[in-house]
């Protein structure tokens, strides 16, 4: 297969590049910077583009099997400290979604022997804050600013079933692994015997291995039946306070230090929303299909990925 990934030169682009690759599958990313991407594996190569259009990569849309839509400004900013929700950052998070599955369409439209499937990139967050009730892909969307934000980004791309090209949408969780992402900063208070529950505790948590979560989008990939809506997230969603407390097991530290929600609002404002609320998402529609998991349980994935 050829592949196309915008955003590919992230967190979740490069564990998918590693594994495409490796089965002997042609894979171009997407950047604004190509001569920064560093160490991509054989078979692999950047690909230069403004992040809005289709202007200089448009082409390559034509004879290529897959899009995967993977672009978008990180939620709490690329740096350790996480950054506030301000007017103009919001405008970043949002553009960088909505424009890039615009490009996306346009090179679709442009191609003349069109991709088989695009994969679109969203969130559990499309389903608004929820508390206890257990969340499947038949589920509304919410109203609040995340789950607008996930609409919008779905929407981006919806232009392509007209098409005739088959669409795969992933409402991903958190997914785990060492090389970035949640769980560095999850595991960092219990590496220094201060981790505990964040505001109520009470909040799910939706996560995955990020070999499952790769192992999905594989899935998608090349089931020409999935179409639609598929929630990436491990069969069993624990809350913050279990989840810490598995944390804490695993690393063999104590589980004791809270928290104050007021706090974290005081210190990130709407952002906080990321931590001290959540969504009980199931993976219902990707069992359905057939998927199975090899990281189902917490416990098992961070024994793998905090022990090694």
């Amino acid at each position: 297969m050829r592949v196309i990934i915008t955003g590919g030169s992230g967190l979740i682009g490069r564990a998918l590049t590693e594994n495409l690759v490796g089965d002997g599958h042609e894979v171009m990313i997407l950047s604004r910077s190509p001569e920064k991407v560093r160490g991509l594996p054989e078979g692999a190569r950047a690909v230069a583009w403004d992040g809005r259009t289709a202007g200089g990569w448009g082409e390559l849309a034509d004879g290529s099997d897959v899009i995967v839509n993977l672009a978008g400004a990180n939620l709490l900013g690329d740096g350790l400290i996480p950054q506030r929700w301000t007017q103009a950052r919001k405008k970043i998070i949002a553009d960088s979604r909505i424009n890039a599955g615009k490009a996306v369409v346009d090179a679709v439209e442009a191609a003349k022997a069109k991709p088989r499937v695009v994969i679109q990139s969203s969130a559990v967050g499309y389903y608004g804050v929820q508390q206890d009730q257990k969340i499947t892909e038949e589920h509304p969307a919410g109203d609040d600013y995340l789950a607008q934000l996930c609409i919008d980004w779905e929407n981006s791309t919806a232009a392509v079933e007209d098409m005739g090209v088959r669409r795969g949408i992933i409402r991903t969780g958190l997914p785990l692994t060492n090389e970035g992402g949640v769980l560095p900063l999850m595991k960092l208070p219990y590496i220094f015997f201060s981790g505990g529950r964040l505001g109520s505790g009470q909040q799910y948590y939706s996560w995955l291995h990020m070999q499952d979560q790769v192992a999905a989008m594989r899935f998608l990939i090349e089931n020409e039946k999935a179409s639609g809506p598929f929630n990436l997230s491990a069969p069993e969603p624990l809350t913050q306070d279990e989840f810490g407390k598995v944390i804490g097991r695993v690393l063999r530290r104590p589980h004791w230090f809270p928290v104050p929600g007021f706090l974290m609002q005081l210190a990130l404002g709407e952002s906080a929303m990321v931590v001290l609320e959540g969504q009980r998402v199931i993976p219902e529609a990707l069992q359905t299909a057939g998927f199975e998991f090899q990281y189902p349980e917490l416990d098992g994935a961070l024994q793998q990925l905090l022990s090694s």
